[in-house]
Formats: C-alpha cells, sequence, structure tokens
C-alpha cells in the first residue's frame, strides 16, 4: 500500500531503498540534517553491512516509510506507541536532503501519513515532539491543524543554549472535520 499526492508518494521502506537511507543517515559523520532534527542527541556513523544487519526491522514494516518525491527517496517517516493501551501513538519525519526543505513536502507526507494511521488504526489522537529551534516543524504542525499541546521549558540543550521540548497533537474529531485529510490508498 501506499499513498500518493502529486509527485509525493509515502510507503513501507523497501529492501532497494537501503542503499540510499544508509548514504542519507548514516554514511557522514555530522549530516546536515542533523541540526534539525534532534540535534542534541548524538548521531553516530554506521559501516554499510552494520546498517544492513537491521534490515529486518526496517524493511516492509508498517511503522517505518519513506518519502519520494517523483521517484526520489528523499526521507524517513514513522510511529511508535508511546503506550499501546491507551493507543498512545507518536509519529516522527525527516526530510534529509535539504533542497526539499520548505517545500511543502514534509507537510503533505505528514498529511498522508496521519490519514493512513486514523483509518488503519483506532486512535484517539496522533502526533509528534520537537524542539522550540525546528521552527519548520512547528509551523507544519500548525497547517495540520494540530494544536501544541505541551511545551516544556528549557529541557533540551545545543550548541550553549537551552530549547524547549515542544508537542504538537490532533484529536480523531479534529482529523475528522478536516476534509484536507480525505484521500485514497493506493495498492502496489
Amino acid at each position: 500500500m501506499y499513498y500518493k499526492v502529486d509527485d509525493l508518494v509515502i510507503r513501507p521502506i523497501m529492501e532497494k531503498d537501503l542503499p540510499k537511507l544508509w548514504e542519507m543517515i548514516y554514511k557522514e559523520k555530522s549530516p546536515e540534517w542533523k541540526k534539525w532534527d534532534a540535534p542534541y542527541f548524538e548521531h553516530k556513523q554506521l559501516p554499510y553491512d552494520e546498517y544492513l544487519r537491521q534490515k529486518d526491522a526496517i524493511v516492509e514494516q508498517d511503522d517505518r516509510w519513506v518519502i519520494e518525491v517523483a521517484g526520489e527517496v528523499i526521507g524517513t517517516m514513522g510511529y511508535y506507541w508511546e503506550h499501546k493501551p491507551s493507543n498512545w501513538l507518536e509519529m516522527g519525519i525527516v526530510i534529509y536532503n535539504p533542497k526539499y526543505w520548505s517545500g511543502g513536502y514534509g507537510t503533505q507526507a505528514l498529511r498522508l501519513l496521519i490519514n493512513h494511521l486514523f483509518n488503519s488504526l483506532p486512535l484517539v489522537r496522533v502526533g509528534y515532539t520537537t524542539w522550540s529551534g525546528n521552527k519548520r516543524m512547528i509551523k507544519v504542525g500548525e497547517k495540520l491543524g494540530m494544536i501544541m499541546e505541551a511545551r516544556i521549558r528549557k529541557v533540551r540543550y545545543y550548541n550553549g543554549t537551552y530549547y524547549d521540548s515542544i508537542r504538537m497533537g490532533l484529536l480523531r474529531e479534529e482529523w475528522e472535520a478536516n476534509e484536507v485529510f480525505k484521500l485514497e490508498a493506493f495498492n502496489n
């Protein structure tokens, strides 16, 4: 299954994606994208063969997807259970290629993922956590109708400055009332 809007597609990761994903995520010691994606957590390079040892946990999993634009893999997204018994799910996204930043691709990709999650899981809410230094990610949530549910002040330390942790969320009833989310899934 995959979702598509214009030339943007989100779909589960396939084995053919692994070389490109490794190159974007683990090849460089200090990739540009890491300055925006939780830079207060250490990033480590990973040899390709070591990355491939994880493939069973990555390939064809419903909780890990790639983002493609015109057939080019530009990022990943996924979700995890904060607390599965209460259906509390958090999601995340990284667009690794800077030429696709600030072009609406992250908003469209998250819109597709949110649609998929509410259509396939018994969720009451979806959300994500970012940091106050990532203004683009906060803006994405706002464009999608998300609410800033929490601001935990000065808990992220990066480059000599304290930043806030920001939690954004969207309730099912808010999603159902917003026609922008109503999309179809496509089968391969």
